[in-house]
């Protein structure tokens, strides 16, 4: 029997994985550095809004001193606001607001700005299920939205800081909210939102009249959005990774601002802007592309302990072109779920900022996951849901790990003579090699045919990765012990907090842990059989008696902060994989059979070898002359 040594290459190869691996999940991690940086960023940006908001005040103090038809108080607000100081003068140039609302959503308007102050979701509650707490998207001076308006006598002024006329009317069952920006009788610039019943999207409208007289019209108004995305999950890193600024450009091209700290995108021709958390989105999109639009997105969550009301800093800067000395852009804005099946029904491509993976993976999620799990989760519940809908995509793939399995037996019958060439040109690396090739192609066994079915298997696990993130449908639905199948299922809190793995133990990653360690634990033999040590190659048997126990670590580590009905999926898979693999094993798989099969194959004339075969043929003897070649000088 081959005497087995240690061998130090593999050994080296483990380390460096586990090593890249604890590299990857600290290299988020700020430095110190880092901290005190974005500390005094924000104190500076405090500074900031505290000088806006004193200027603000100089501009609209006089306003409250205004007595109608004062010319000499009228005069005094010309050298601040120019022709805008007309809507100083109005009854409407106070701090109200306007409220317009249906069965979804509630918002807010408020006369200084024109925009909206409150937007609120009234059928979502934060962080958990009977909270009482509404999903507020926009509240408490969060985001702001402004027209930069640069007059004929040279100044600039900003629209979040000047008074519009509201009226609401009704048309229909819908409601009509018109906000004037007066400059005179019949010269201004309005807002117009039109909320329909039972809708996210609301209406939309800028246009100006009679203010070419008013404004430099030499050059496009800059538009600037901004918001800040309070927090509304239970966990703030999971929602952190799933917060971005998504936008859609060019001819129907979609992409996301990288995340991390004062990320900018600068593009042309954009459709629409998308201020996307976790499970709910703010959406800016217009008829008209925008020329161009400057992005940018800033983390804001630094030391999760004390950063835990907003989420991202997200900014939109775009451009509104004139048309023959006016404004007129149709658009629409989206205060709702980012639920794919919701943002689908606008055809607006909105659903493309849930993100279902780039390729193959997109296709699964989109023409298998979502609407096998559509249809499951509409007649039961959403555990069930989940569990069913696991045992249909591993009995699906059922053939395929056969395959794979039936693959795994034919090299294990090979293995002795396998190592018999082995020990028999165990001087002679080339020859060895080409009687392996030649052992294969006599028994008809193709030693690729074990890799294939479980690369087909991989677009579906990582599908599965993408998919159970994104959907909304599982947000605060519970099973079992887990209150919301989206966000991880504490069973313990910790009094302290445990680096890479957090201040709780989620109890359905655990179990997914135990099923990962059974299964490698019962296939691993088979897979070390099945592969005999090749020269110059990593003792992969050694390399899988580590994984047997680094992967369930890596399971417990990675998922005990990813929502529950991830890690139930894994757990579920892993059970029905482990009874597949034993029925395989023991009722299908006949290794006698297959054995006899073998020899019969052998006393054949062999098959002649695929493509593959020849070229790797061709490539070791290249390199075995290279290497005799070298040798001799």
């Amino acid at each position: 029997m081959e005497e087995k040594k240690l061998d130090l290459n593999s050994i080296i190869g483990m380390l460096l994985i586990v090593g890249i691996f604890f590299w990857m999940m600290y290299q988020n991690k700020p430095s110190e550095a880092q901290i005190a940086a974005e500390k005094a960023k924000k104190e500076l940006v405090a500074k900031q809004a505290q000088a806006n908001a004193a200027a603000a005040k100089q501009i609209a103090a006089p306003t409250a001193a205004i007595v109608p038809g004062d010319s000499t108080q009228l005069a005094q607000l010309q050298k601040t606001l120019g022709g805008f100081a007309y809507s100083a003068t109005l009854p409407s140039a106070k701090n109200d607001v306007t409220t317009i609302e249906n069965e979804f959503v509630l918002l807010k308007i408020a006369n200084k700005g024109g925009y909206i102050v409150e937007a609120t979701l009234k059928n979502y509650e934060k962080f958990e299920k009977n909270s009482k707490q509404l999903v507020s998207l926009i509240k408490d001076n969060n985001a702001d939205l402004n027209i930069q308006l640069q007059t004929n006598d040279n100044r600039v002024l900003n629209t979040k800081d000047l008074y519009f006329e509201p009226t609401l009317s009704k048309v229909g069952a819908d409601q009509i909210l018109s906000m004037k920006l007066k400059a005179g009788a019949n010269e201004f610039l309005e807002y117009k939102y039109i909320l329909k019943p039972n809708d996210y999207m609301v209406g939309f409208d800028v246009r100006s009249q009679g203010l070419n007289k008013v404004l430099n019209t030499a050059k496009p108004m800059d538009l600037q959005w901004n918001l800040k995305t309070y927090r509304t999950e239970k966990s703030i890193s999971y929602e952190n990774r799933y917060t971005l600024l998504n936008y859609e450009y060019g001819d129907e091209k979609f992409s996301n601002v990288n995340d991390g700290t004062n990320k900018e995108e600068s593009l042309e021709k954009v459709k629409f802007v998308a201020f996307k958390q976790h499970f709910f989105t703010s959406a800016l999109l217009t008829d008209t592309p925008f020329a161009k639009a400057d992005l940018k997105s800033n983390k804001l969550v630094i030391d999760e302990k004390k950063d835990t009301i907003f989420i991202k800093q997200f900014n939109a800067n775009m451009p509104l072109a004139l048309t023959n000395g006016e404004l007129d852009y149709k658009m629409n804005w989206y205060f709702g779920p980012a639920d794919y099946s919701t943002l689908k029904s606008y055809d607006k491509n909105l659903e493309k900022i849930i993100p279902l993976g780039w390729g193959i993976f997109g296709w699964i999620n989109k023409w298998i996951f979502i609407p096998l799990f559509g249809f499951l989760s509409g007649n039961i519940s959403y555990g069930i849901a989940i569990i069913i809908f696991t045992i249909i995509i591993k009995l699906a793939m059922s053939p395929i790990t056969y395959k794979s399995f039936l693959s795994q037996a034919k090299m294990k019958v090979l293995r002795p003579d396998i190592t018999e060439i082995g020990e028999k040109f165990k001087k002679d690396p080339m020859k060895k090699q080409q009687e392996t090739m030649k052992l294969y192609s006599k028994a008809g066994v193709n030693p690729m045919a074990g890799c294939i079915p479980a690369l087909i298997q991989l677009p579906f696990m990582y599908a599965s990765f993408q998919f159970f993130p994104s959907a909304f449908e599982l947000r605060q639905k519970s099973f079992l012990w887990a209150d919301d199948l989206s966000s991880f299922d504490s069973v313990f809190k910790l009094p302290f907090n445990i680096p890479l793995y957090g201040d709780h133990i989620s109890l359905f990653p655990i179990l997914a842990a135990i099923a990962i360690f059974f299964y490698m634990k019962m296939t691993s033999g088979d897979q070390q059989m099945a592969a005999p040590q090749q020269e110059g190659m990593p003792d992969m048997a050694k390399m899988m008696k580590y994984m047997i126990y680094i992967s369930p670590i890596m399971m417990l580590i990675f998922f005990n902060s990813y929502g529950a009905g991830l890690s139930l999926y894994n757990f579920i898979s892993n059970l029905i994989t482990i009874g597949i693999m034993f029925v395989i094993k023991n009722y299908i798989v006949d290794s006698e059979k297959i054995h006899a099969q073998i020899q019969e194959n052998k006393l054949k004339e062999p098959k002649k070898p695929g493509k593959f075969q020849q070229r790797l043929q061709e490539a070791m003897e290249q390199a075995e002359a290279k290497k005799a070649n070298d040798k001799k000088k």
